[in-house]
């Protein structure tokens, strides 16, 4: 008997009943602020990924963040505690865009708000946060700009010339880049890095590089994460 009241004493030091109320609210509306968000970032979202999976994620990491935040905020040595365990445990995960590791961020920071008692704080600024990732998406136009991996070549070295390959490239190309050319008495190939801004401005540039001679080939390759 007398070791369950020390364990109960032990478990329940630094914690009142009367915060029950306000950490059933702070969870509450933890969870629904990542719903939300989850939400917002499948209609707004420019990932390509599945974002519908990835949005599962944000209530568990929101809530989770919150609960361990409220449980080591008031003792130090917890604190110390969960440094040392994160440090051991290692979370891997296939963040394969930019914008996800930022919703990721919001959605622990949302966790982090909650946690630390700060509710209507938190409220505030995610509709801060919302009404700014709204405004953004509504303010900018569709992108359409092309960043690609682009490779000329042919068997006519003495028509098709690296000058004017690059000449019709600066006509049509928001960016260009040679990154290697290569020739021989019986043929010609060069590399390029090059960016679009739309669809139309490609099509043209592959009609002009088509005027230059009949022979040549022409090869496009997605290239957004090396341009």
């Amino acid at each position: 008997m007398n070791n369950l009241k020390a364990f109960l004493a032990d478990n329940l030091s630094g914690f009142s009943p009367k915060a029950i109320p306000g950490f059933i609210f702070s969870f509450i509306v933890c969870a629904v602020l990542a719903f939300v968000l989850g939400k917002f970032y499948v209609r707004y979202g420019n990932a390509l990924s599945n974002r519908k999976s990835f949005a599962r994620n944000f209530i568990v990491l929101a809530i989770t963040t919150m609960f361990i935040i409220s449980v080591v905020k008031s003792s130090l040595a917890l604190s110390l505690g969960l440094v040392g365990a994160l440090s051991i445990v290692r979370f891997r995960a296939a963040i394969k865009e930019p914008e996800e590791l930022t919703y990721l961020f919001l959605t622990i920071a949302i966790g982090l708000g909650c946690g630390a008692g700060l509710t209507v704080l938190t409220l505030v600024a995610f509709i801060g946060f919302i009404a700014v990732i709204w405004f953004v998406n509504r303010t900018q136009k569709s992108v359409e700009a092309q960043s690609l991996y682009l490779t000329i070549s042919g068997n006519q070295p003495g028509i098709i010339d690296l000058k004017s390959i690059v000449e019709i490239l600066k006509k049509h190309c928001s960016a260009i880049k040679l990154k290697r050319s290569d020739e021989t008495p019986a043929a010609i190939e060069a590399s390029f890095f090059v960016e679009f801004d739309d669809f139309e401005k490609l099509e043209q540039a592959k009609a002009d590089l088509k005027n230059i001679h009949s022979s040549i080939t022409i090869s496009f390759m997605d290239n957004t994460r090396d341009f």
